[in-house]
Formats: structure tokens, C-alpha cells, sequence
């Protein structure tokens, strides 16, 4: 029997490279374990909240090791985001997709043969592509990253079937380290995650549940005119800043961005019934500032990053709190406070039931689903710190009685929205 050494980590030269290539002062909490975990040979699954800076966890192995980093990304726009804001900071990176055209995706495969650090996205279909198998047999690869990996579980709040075929990458470079990356993912979505992926004794790291700068707040309202004149309370306590609305369907997100739109100005919706064209040009609006106020269904919001968004409001409630928690995030990522609102009426749990009911799950995932959406209800109903709900249900490792910013631990708060103001 022998001992494989573990390798050392120049913490000095990572520490070069965030201050001279991504022009940081300090890694966030979390982010400095991680790296030197994934650069000592281990598999990895970490769960770093909206905001917490998951990117750089993987981007700055490329640099470091002076090789080729393939990522996983769900989302088109997402990788064009990640992409961009690398070229601003001189680092090699491209992403690959099936909308380019050949000349595209030529420049990039010259830029990859000649070596070097290189970040390349790539979408989960394209891993069952004709030829990947026998083009990443070849690559000089350091790490593969999964970001939104709780896609990959059937027990998480946004499955994608795309997600399954992932395995192979374990299968075709088992040497290779694999970092799976997510904002939220209660226990049962961490293993599952890391036994799809074919995970070898994966370290799983879960960091920075507890955001200080937002203010949870949960209302019961009785009708949709009551969540109106919430909705227009809050609108008028933040004139300032992006603001995000949550709808449980279609005709709400547009019924509801109608209303406000008569009131207030900068107002659009946003949900999957909408073409690519339509989508994307919403969302452009939405980045570049020409929109103040989207209401949107769960169809919005994976992999935007606007530091400035003030406030989100759930008109209706989600399916559970994996999916009410990353929505919350989207508030406040520059660290400023910010408000988070849910509108709760009883019957928005009926719409969560109907959608449990109607899937074509099999029993056991339906069930999964129920007891998730119990879950959130709890939250909802509770006189409890709604941050310390949030800290237990992720099992964070911080321990609080009590926050001092969520309606229960702070009524009179100045940053609660008020029905009557």
C-alpha cells in the first residue's frame, strides 16, 4: 500500500492572481477553501448563495494552473455574461453552442490548440454530441465545472432532463476533478447531484446562507386587490433601483405588469410563452436599465446578475423554499439592503398543488414535492426569525435566536413595507 501525496496550493500566487487578474482584494467566505480543495485533486460539491461568488471558484483554476477548464452552464445568456466580463479582464474564455455558425466555433477551437488557460462553457446537450467523446480524450483539461448543478436532481426545484447525460464526463476523464456548483440544495439534492455526476468522495462545502442586508417579509393577503395595493405601497417606498415580481403563471405576470404599468413607469413581463426574440429583448431592457419593474415568472432570473435590484416581491408563492430562497437573492447582491416581500394568500398553495398533481412525475417524486411545499408553507406561517428558518432548512452551519431584519424579529422596522403608509 502506498499514499498518494497531496498536492501543495501556493496560497500567495492564488492570491497574485485574484488581486492582478480579477483586480480583488479578498475572496469571499468559502471561495479560498473550495479553490484549494479543487487544486489538491478532490471532487467537490459546494453550495455558495446568489451573490457569494461561485464563478471565480472555477474561473481562477484556469489562470493558476495555465490550463483548459470546461463549464457546464444551462443558459445561453449566462455564458455570454461570463464570457463577456472575462474578455474585460483579459482571460482566454469562449462558449459553445448549437446557434453559432462554423466560422464561430473554428476561431475558437485555433485559440484552444494553442495550450494555455482557457475557460470554455459549454451547454449539457452538447456533452452527447457526435465527437466530444474523442475530442475531450485529448483535451488538456484541469477541471470540469457544473454550475446550476441542482439541475441535474429530480429532487430539485428546476430539473432539466439535458443535466442526465453529465455522468460521462466522470466516465471519459476520471482523473479529472469535478466542482458541481449551486445557490441553493437542501441534503437529499446534494447527494443526488453528486451520485449523478459519478462524484469520487466528494467534499460538499455549504457557506454564507445568512444575508444581512435583506429584509425578509411575509404578508397575508385575502384577495389579489389586497397583494395590488402591497405591491404599489412597496413600488412607492423604492423609487430607486431594479425591481423583480414574482407570478405563479402567465396571466398573472401580465395582468399584473398591465396594472402597474398604468401607475408606474419602466414596466415589462417576462415568461417562457414569450418568443426568443421577445425574451431576449426584454431581457436587454431589463440589464441595460430601459426596464425598472419586471414581473416574471420563475422562467427569469438564472444567471442575472444586477447588483441594484432593491426589492422582490412574490405575488405568488413558489413551489418551495429552494426556489423562494434563490429568488429572494437576486435582492441585493452589491451588499446595500434590500427588501424581499411575499404575498401569501391560502389559495396560492392550491396553484402549487395543482402543478404537483397535473406533473407526470412518478409517485415518489410527487411526494417529495408535497413535503417540500409543506416545508415552505411552515415558513410562510410560522412566528419564527425567517432567517433562522432559512439557516436550518439548508443546514448552514452559522447558528442565530434571533436577526433583527425579517418581520417577525423586526415589525417596525423602516425597511418593512407597510399596507398603510
Amino acid at each position: 500500500m502506498y499514499s498518494v501525496e497531496t498536492p501543495s496550493v501556493d496560497t500567495e500566487k492564488l492570491n497574485e492572481i485574484l488581486k492582478n487578474h480579477f483586480h480583488l482584494k479578498e475572496f469571499r467566505p468559502g471561495q479560498q477553501e473550495i479553490i484549494q480543495s479543487i487544486l489538491q485533486g478532490h471532487d467537490l460539491m459546494a453550495i455558495i448563495p446568489t451573490g457569494g461568488g461561485k464563478s471565480l471558484c472555477y474561473q481562477i483554476i484556469s489562470i493558476y494552473k495555465q490550463k483548459l477548464i470546461i463549464v457546464i452552464s444551462p443558459l445561453i445568456a449566462l455564458m455570454k455574461d461570463q464570457v463577456a466580463a472575462l474578455h474585460k479582464l483579459g482571460i482566454p474564455s469562449a462558449y459553445l453552442y448549437s446557434g453559432q455558425d462554423l466560422l464561430e466555433k473554428r476561431l475558437i477551437f485555433n485559440s484552444l490548440a494553442k495550450g494555455g488557460p482557457f475557460v470554455l462553457y459549454l451547454s449539457p446537450e452538447r456533452v452527447s454530441k457526435e465527437g466530444f467523446s474523442k475530442w475531450v480524450k485529448d483535451q488538456d483539461i484541469t477541471l470540469f465545472a457544473v454550475d446550476e448543478a441542482h439541475c441535474i436532481s429530480h429532487w430539485g426545484h428546476d430539473f432539466r432532463e439535458e443535466y442526465n447525460q453529465l455522468s460521462l464526463l466522470k466516465e471519459l476523464r476520471p482523473e479529472i476533478p469535478t466542482l458541481a456548483l449551486t445557490a441553493t440544495a437542501t441534503s437529499a439534492v446534494l447527494n443526488d447531484i453528486c451520485k449523478s455526476l459519478g462524484m469520487k468522495n466528494p467534499l460538499k462545502m455549504v457557506y454564507g446562507f445568512y444575508r444581512p442586508n435583506l429584509f425578509y417579509q411575509v404578508e397575508d393577503c385575502t384577495n389579489e386587490d389586497e397583494k395590488i395595493h402591497f405591491i404599489i405601497k412597496a413600488l412607492q417606498q423604492f423609487p430607486e433601483g431594479r425591481i423583480i415580481i414574482y407570478c405563479g403563471t402567465r396571466n398573472n405576470a401580465e395582468e399584473v405588469a398591465y396594472d402597474l404599468s398604468q401607475r408606474f413607469p419602466k414596466v415589462a413581463f417576462y415568461h417562457a410563452g414569450l418568443d426568443t426574440i421577445k425574451r431576449n429583448l426584454i431581457q436587454k431592457n431589463y440589464i441595460d436599465g430601459k426596464t425598472r419593474i419586471l414581473v416574471a415568472t420563475n422562467a427569469f432570473g438564472m444567471g442575472i446578475d444586477q447588483p441594484d435590484v432593491r426589492l422582490v416581491i412574490h405575488y405568488n408563492i413558489p413551489s418551495d423554499i429552494d426556489s423562494l430562497y434563490q429568488q429572494m437573492g437576486r435582492a441585493g447582491r452589491d451588499q446595500i439592503n434590500s427588501t424581499c416581500l411575499v404575498l401569501y394568500s391560502k389559495k396560492d398553495k392550491g396553484l402549487q398543488s395543482y402543478f404537483i398533481e397535473s406533473s407526470e412525475a412518478e409517485r415518489s417524486i410527487k411526494n417529495r414535492k408535497w413535503r417540500a411545499l409543506d416545508s415552505l408553507i411552515a415558513y410562510l406561517e410560522e412566528d419564527r426569525c425567517r432567517h433562522l428558518q432559512i439557516l436550518k432548512y439548508f443546514n448552514d452551519t452559522r447558528k442565530i435566536s434571533r436577526c433583527g431584519h425579517c418581520d417577525i424579529c423586526a415589525p417596525h422596522s423602516n425597511r418593512k413595507v407597510r399596507f398603510l403608509s
